[in-house]
């Protein structure tokens, strides 16, 4: 427990170090030092027949002194320090039309505690050196077209160590091209990396596979939505889309006018210039969110960043501080950065000036738009480095897009409402949202503090987990009413009053109905609280064991949850009889959950594991629920749902 808090601390204070200009997030092989470590993919037969199966070996090479360190379930040594190391993982990208089973892991050898994890050499931990070869069985379609040839992409993340010193984790990437046609053998020298495989292994191993193998690991998701080659995009476009609303927070709005003007000022005529120094104030912006983004990916490339909500303090105190955030926006009082920071005044004339000028401009909202912060990392905390930057970049683009346009477009400035009865309800409804969002991190603490005082949050009542959601619907419900009422006092003009009743039945009617929804499925609640010894009987009794990791303040989780596992046909089928569905409730940093999920050599939530009654469990960080259907009748769950 006392390692678990130190290290989310440490992940605490490594997010809020901000650093705008970080020299690198994530070590990569080939930037800075050398890489210590070779990965190569071998396949055992270079050309595979349709719908047979074969193996591939991906094979990490270790420099001499150099190691790392297995997958957790392999992992061994003194608590404190195995808890921190960081496995050694390999995710493939599969050609359509095959798919992948487990993975067969070497075993480690046992290795002295050096001076770099602060041993002395008297204790030993697992570790993997020379050479570690980790093999992939794969099976073919049976409609795959004779000499089309498959292309795998094998991603390997892994920490390497001396006696002295630990590096960064660093990713490495290997290929290899198979062709479909008649089985024919690969070369004899690389026969001995794959000693003792047989076909048994090979078929129980695929036994534990599902139609879409990438989505068992490589996939992720946030807030729900999955991330793929054009997910990328949709994710983008949301983060333009959220960093052109904080332009509407009053920190922000009535001060567009100003720094336009004084773009403008210094362009004068010269329309080229204009574009360029609004230009270089918009790279500004990008670049104080890409700086936001930074210290949010080197904490991730380090441990799960989620972690941190774990502890029922740091959620509710995030929740306190929004909470004070909305007040004072409400003009309860003033919310002000330190007077040094306004006195900062960069000049707009030249590229120089102006970039510093969007960064200032973007530094000066904070006070507004801070709370972003604690929902960005709910939802980011479970990305890979590339989607965090991704998500930060995109906020960046968004904010800064109107400073541009109107740098070039002076006169649109007329468009923008200015200070009065309309900026003023602009506040109080961004107050009454704030007040929301505090809702529900103070009740997420709650709720962890009252786990850390049961043992394990799924002992709580289903109606004392609602009611922070309630809250949440009743100021967004609020902030709807008073949008309304106060834009009928306000204006007489048709549309804007139509405007703001579409705009508030949108964020007032969707929260409640999705408060409303979670109320009746948490009511109808078919779910089991995960134990170890529930886990053992229902594996005992032959049943497929499906268990939910997630924890109240994981929107990617609930998003999931009522996506696919609460909706038909997947509801069905955890419903059955030769079914147990379990919630591995991780919102209190006591919950057996965290244990559970380290000894799976998993980091972070959204997790789903199906356990069949043999062979390795299914896992995945985001699903399908063709995914979902497919990994129960791998292991069998299916099949007997059907059978009913």
């Amino acid at each position: 427990m006392r390692d678990t808090l130190s290290r989310s601390i440490l992940t605490l204070v490594a997010m809020l170090a901000v650093s705008a200009f970080a020299p690198i997030v994530r070590a990569q092989p080939g930037f800075g030092d050398d890489p210590i470590a070779t990965v190569r993919a071998v396949a055992r037969d270079s050309s595979v027949a349709p719908g047979a199966t074969s193996v591939i070996a991906v094979v990490l090479d270790h420099e001499e002194g150099w190691h790392s360190y297995p997958p957790r379930e392999l992992m061994d040594g003194p608590e404190g320090i195995v808890s921190f190391l960081i496995s050694t993982s390999v995710e493939p990208t599969l050609p359509a039309g095959v798919a992948s089973g487990a993975m067969r892991w070497p075993e480690p050898k046992m290795y002295p505690v050096g001076a770099a994890l602060g041993g002395d050499g008297s204790e030993e931990i697992t570790v993997y050196e020379g050479e570690a070869v980790i093999l992939v069985p794969i099976r073919i379609a049976d409609d795959a077209e004779i000499g089309s040839e498959l292309g795998f992409e094998f991603l390997v993340t892994a920490q390497s160590c001396d006696d002295s010193v630990c590096r960064m984790p660093e990713d490495y990437q290997a290929s290899l091209t198979l062709t479909v046609g008649e089985a024919t053998a690969a070369a004899e020298d690389s026969a001995a990396l794959f000693a003792g495989v047989d076909q048994a292994w090979i078929d129980e191993a695929l036994g534990a596979s599902t139609d879409a193998p990438a989505g068992a690991s490589g996939s992720r998701s946030w807030f729900g939505i999955e991330i793929g080659s054009l997910g990328i995009v949709g994710l983008a476009l949301g983060g333009i889309l959220g960093g052109l609303v904080l332009n509407l927070t009053p920190c922000v709005l009535p001060v567009i006018p100003i720094k336009v003007m004084t773009l403008s000022q210094h362009a004068g005529e010269n329309r080229m210039r204009a574009f360029s120094l609004g230009l270089w104030m918009a790279i500004g912006v990008v670049a104080f969110w890409v700086g936001i983004g930074l210290p949010v990916a080197f904490a991730a490339g380090f441990t799960d960043p989620s972690m941190i909500f774990g502890i029922w303090w740091v959620t509710a105190g995030i929740g306190v501080i929004i909470a004070a955030m909305g007040v004072g926006i409400m003009g309860a009082f003033q919310i002000n950065l330190p007077q040094k920071v306004y006195m900062v005044n960069p000049k707009a004339d030249s590229p120089q000036g102006s970039f510093v000028f969007g960064v200032m401009t973007a530094i000066l909202g904070l006070p507004c738009f801070g709370f972003v912060a604690g929902a960005l990392l709910a939802g980011a905390a479970t990305m890979p480095t590339g989607q965090i930057m991704t998500v930060f970049a995109s906020i960046g683009v968004g904010m800064a897009s109107p400073y541009l346009v109107l740098s070039v477009f002076p006169k649109l400035l007329n468009f923008i409402p200015r200070t009065g009865p309309a900026s003023e309800l602009v506040k109080q409804i961004m107050g009454l949202l704030l007040l929301a969002a505090a809702a529900y991190f103070i009740g997420s603490g709650a709720i962890g503090l009252a786990g850390e005082i049961k043992g394990d949050v799924s002992l709580l009542p289903w109606w004392g987990k609602m009611l922070h959601w309630w809250a949440v619907a009743g100021f967004a419900l609020a902030a709807g009413i008073w949008l309304v009422a106060r834009t009928i006092k306000i204006t007489p003009k048709a549309p804007a009053r139509l405007g703001a009743a579409v705009l508030a039945l949108i964020v007032s009617g969707s929260a409640t109905a999705y408060v409303a929804g979670a109320t009746i499925d948490a009511r109808n609640n078919f779910w089991v609280p995960f134990s170890e010894e529930s886990l053992a009987d229902a594996r005992a009794d032959g049943k497929t064991v499906v268990i939910d990791f997630t924890a109240e303040w994981c929107l990617n989780c609930k998003a999931l949850k009522k996506a696919v596992l609460n909706v038909d046909p997947v509801k069905s089928m955890l419903r059955s009889d030769d079914v147990v569905a379990m919630t591995a409730d991780l919102t209190s940093s006591k919950a057996p959950g965290w244990q559970k999920m380290a000894d799976l050599g998993q980091t972070g939530i959204p997790l789903l594991v199906i356990y069949g009654p043999g062979g390795e469990p299914w896992q995945s960080n985001a699903y399908t629920s063709d995914q979902v259907r497919s990994a129960l009748a791998a292991t069998g769950g299916e099949t007997r749902v059907s059978a009913r």
